[in-house]
């Protein structure tokens, strides 16, 4: 955690020299997300429900997705560029340092745009949501698991590069594909769409967490999602070994101060 918190440290101080391109990418992202918010407040006010939703829940899960993404990102920023990193070579540097390498590329870098869905999520619970101190308590649980499960899945489509090189284009559908269902009520899907949402795209874990954690406080639930996270960090953390076994240096000639 030490790593990991001087990391951020220099990640925001280096962002904050371009401190109003800073503020502009992280209000750009507040506004965005604020837009499909208000996408939603709006079908509420003709539709009280959406598979046994309420306004409540879907605010919840947009709170939970954004904060969870943004907690991922901002800590985890290479987690979005680790497949260029890997097939162009730019593993090299992180190889000849004494951190476990897999942590070190990821947190080598902060998305600033990460703060904006972090920000976001806050001000959408606090203001929107009604918290308690039980609901805040697993909110920020429900965020953290949403965190992990976020970036484990993206280093495991953006280890792809390992075995199948530019493998940009295969990554980003994946990540998109997973915030995009990820902010849709778990109960619209049905069939073979939602056991996938809660297989091979995990998304199900993290739009299912207004429910699961905020309304009903289910255990078997809570013990899912987190076995769900923990499996994934795993299996996240073994692919980019393997994945490591069949590098090729890029034979680069870098230098990180």
């Amino acid at each position: 955690m030490r790593f990991i918190l001087a990391y951020l440290r220099a990640n925001l101080a280096m962002e904050m020299e371009y401190r109003a391109a800073f503020l502009t990418q992280v209000l750009s992202m507040f506004i965005n997300d604020g837009m499909w918010v208000a996408f939603w407040v709006l079908y509420f006010t003709r539709f009280p429900v959406v598979a046994g939703w309420g306004k409540t829940d879907v605010l919840a899960l947009w709170a939970i997705t954004a904060t969870g993404y943004g907690i991922a990102v901002g800590l985890f920023g290479n987690a979005l560029r680790l497949s260029r990193i890997i097939y162009t070579g730019g593993l090299d540097v992180y190889l000849t340092q004494p951190k476990n390498v897999l942590l070190h590329v990821l947190v080598s870098r902060t998305q600033a745009s990460a703060w904006g869905d972090v920000l976001f999520g806050l001000v959408v619970f606090v203001w929107l949501c009604d918290p308690t101190w039980a609901s805040t308590g697993l909110f920020l649980l429900g965020s953290l698991l949403a965190a992990v499960i976020i970036a484990a899945f993206f280093t495991l489509a953006q280890s792809l590069a390992f075995f199948i090189g530019n493998a940009d284009t295969a990554a980003d559908q994946l990540v998109n594909a997973l915030i995009h269902f990820a902010t849709y009520p778990t109960d619209i899907f049905r069939g073979l769409t939602k056991v996938l949402l809660f297989t091979a795209l995990p998304a199900g874990f993290i739009s299912y967490m207004p429910v699961g954690l905020m309304r009903e406080a289910d255990p078997i639930f809570i013990a899912g999602a987190t076995g769900a996270a923990a499996t994934l960090a795993t299996a996240a953390i073994l692919v980019f070994r393997a994945g490591l076994r069949r590098y090729e240096s890029g034979n680069l000639i870098t230098t990180r101060l």
